[in-house]
């Protein structure tokens, strides 16, 4: 393969990455600006909308996060009155989490996330494809957990 085609089609990876990377920070500006809420706490809002009252650990599963992460969000969309939580048993651990009519109101009104529009996408291409994506993807993230850096492959993103 040619070194100069090869310096080409690197750059292009990257220049796509970023594009993927510069769409959820607009995305992420937009609803901070608009709406005053970060991304996972609109997912969090929708998770409710489309599903109703859930528990944490429902939420966090739904809006693929940990559901450490859930508590954080939860806790300051209670304090924007986006979200009221609820016991529904005797044992004052099980909670549930409902959308506030504030927080409903924002959720019909919210953009869909970038993330429900990489779905939508990966849904309407063949399994062989996602596949393929996958494996890229994971050849991707494994480079990025790499201690060393080839000063070739340096020199060649710059």
């Amino acid at each position: 393969m040619h070194k100069g085609n090869n310096a080409d089609r690197i750059r292009e990876v990257i220049h796509l990455m970023r594009r993927l990377m510069q769409a959820e920070e607009r995305y992420t500006k937009e609803l901070n600006k608009k709406f005053s809420v970060s991304a996972p706490q609109v997912a969090t809002l929708l998770a409710l909308l489309d599903d109703g009252s859930m528990s944490p650990s429902q939420i966090a599963k739904k809006i693929m996060v940990e559901s450490s992460t859930v508590t954080g969000i939860i806790d300051r969309l209670e304090q924007k009155g986006l979200v009221a939580r609820t016991r529904i048993s005797q044992d004052r651990r099980v909670i549930t989490v409902e959308l506030t009519e504030e927080g409903r109101r924002l959720a019909e009104n919210a953009p869909p996330p970038i993330q429900q529009k990489i779905v939508k996408g990966l849904r309407e291409i063949d399994e062989s494809e996602r596949a393929q994506i996958i494996q890229t993807l994971n050849r991707l993230t494994n480079m990025i957990d790499a201690d060393d850096v080839d000063e070739e492959d340096e020199a060649v993103i710059v």
